[in-house]
């Protein structure tokens, strides 16, 4: 045995320490199911607390346990890779997510029904089951970058509450291919509000999923109204997922499962408007974009937050290897970094002013000043222009926004 393979066979095998923990990505299903069952069956004083147990959740105890817990210290090594991502293990659990999912769901709408559940609380209940769907967007991404069709119906599974099918369309084919780009609908733009944000990214990835279906279809010779359509198929599961709902549980759900819809799909899109802020990939001279590198999304290593998301805030490494399972996701220090987890974040997010005072500034000085290089809302060029004269290196040349 020559020194080489010597050193090779004594070197510590990568154990992952996080192994366990990665089962506290089912920690939010659990609660809400938790909290429904305080509902039920507890004091009537505490019932508007047990009802709003998501949001008080998402937005109070997890960002405080994730400054308390503070940075994740583990970097799985390039040669641990391979290994990680063939254990099973790990796609057992975002699996699992799934069951405990309906059964939130459907225990939620159940309450909701009741002639006892005052209209108030039925909207409640929606806010909890929608941080268990918005939360479920996040599992349809792990499963969505998966090349089985086994994954990818269990990816509309998880959409079918929030009606959010075209998400497993388009983020693949689409946001992957133009991320950090002026053209990409899911990349929010320097001086952009969430609120401005909003209707664009649902809009535009909306019909950027039907021409990505369209144009796939056609290349197979077949039309789009196909029962091969994977967007019909997904759209088909959440039809008769809300008609089943509707039929068990009667109209009084209608306010349980509209404020679900619309606050899982927000606090979705609040974490995409998060992931790419302002970066920007420059054009070469052929007239092409650059490859996507991890310095064109905003990076966060809070350990508890990422256990929670299936690490979807390593979200650099996960730009630049798309089909790389969430445990083999890894950290970058030289990229642009947030200053705490999204649960953190989602307050300052839909306050622009608040979010405008912590991120523009950042932008800046990872762009050197060069407002060229960042991706600027253009409708708002001439104010951000005026904003921070003083900032921009070229603040008074003419700005011209690709």
């Amino acid at each position: 045995m020559n020194a080489i393979t010597k050193l090779t066979a004594e070197a510590p095998k990568f154990k992952d320490k996080k192994r366990k923990l990665w089962m506290l990505g089912l920690v939010i299903p659990n609660i809400a199911n938790v909290a429904l069952l305080g509902y039920q069956f507890g004091p009537k004083k505490t019932k508007k607390l047990f009802a709003a147990a998501g949001p008080l959740v998402l937005h109070g105890l997890i960002p405080v346990l994730d400054k308390y817990i503070g940075q994740d210290p583990e970097n799985p090594p390039e040669e641990a890779i391979a290994e990680l991502e063939a254990d099973p293990y790990y796609a057992k659990i975002v699996n699992l997510y799934i069951p405990l999912q309906y059964i939130a769901n459907i225990y939620g709408n159940y309450i909701a029904s009741k002639e006892s559940t005052p209209t108030s609380d039925r909207i409640l209940i929606g806010l909890t089951l929608g941080v268990v769907n918005g939360v479920a967007i996040n599992t349809a991404h792990e499963l969505s970058h998966k090349s089985g069709k086994l994954q990818h119906y269990l990816s509309h599974l998880c959409l079918a509450p929030t009606g959010y099918n075209h998400f497993r369309i388009e983020h693949p084919y689409g946001h992957h291919l133009r991320v950090a780009t002026p053209e990409d609908p899911a990349s929010s733009q320097f001086g952009e509000s969430f609120w401005k944000f909003w209707p664009r990214t649902v809009k535009g990835s909306f019909k950027s999923a039907i021409h990505i279906e369209k144009r796939r279809l056609e290349r197979k010779g077949l039309p789009f109204w196909s029962i091969h359509n994977e967007l019909l198929q997904g759209w088909a599961m959440s039809a008769t997922y809300h008609a089943l709902m509707l039929k068990f549980f009667g109209k009084n759900i209608m306010p349980t499962q509209i404020t679900q819809a619309l606050y899982g799909i927000t606090l979705f899109e609040a974490v995409n408007y998060m992931e790419h802020y302002g970066l920007k990939r420059q054009k070469l001279e052929n007239g092409r974009y650059e490859r996507t590198m991890p310095v064109h999304s905003w990076n966060n290593n809070n350990l508890f937050s990422n256990i929670l998301l299936y690490q979807l805030q390593r979200h650099s490494d996960h730009h630049a290897y798309p089909t790389r399972s969430y445990q083999a996701l890894r950290h970058y220090e030289n990229v642009p970094q947030l200053s705490s987890g999204y649960a953190s974040l989602f307050l300052q997010v839909f306050i622009p002013p608040f979010w405008f005072s912590i991120m523009d500034k950042q932008v800046i000085q990872f762009y050197q000043g060069d407002i060229h290089k960042i991706n600027v809302y253009a409708p708002e060029q001439k104010k951000i222009l005026e904003k921070y004269a003083d900032d921009f290196t070229d603040a008074t040349q003419e700005v011209t926004v690709s």
